[in-house]
């Protein structure tokens, strides 16, 4: 129902990794972007990737709970 994606993976980055799952047509998956990049157009990068929210690291464990209530369906 939801995946925490990490942007920085050694074979496949998370941002490839999205685009495949949404061309596979899981549109109506929640993707939520996990990443240590935390500078300004991150967000964005990850939205415009076709994730649908961003948590930076290191992980806040309420960021996490507010993500869970947000996109589980």
């Amino acid at each position: 129902n939801l995946v925490f994606m990490d942007c920085n993976m050694p074979l496949m980055d998370g941002f490839e990794a999205t685009g495949i799952i949404r061309e596979m047509g899981y549109d109506d998956l929640s993707i939520v972007a996990l990443t240590a990049n935390a500078i300004q157009g991150d967000r964005e990068k990850c939205i415009d990737a076709g994730m649908n929210d961003f948590i930076s690291k290191p992980v806040n464990r309420l960021d996490v709970i507010e993500a869970l209530a947000k996109w589980m369906k």
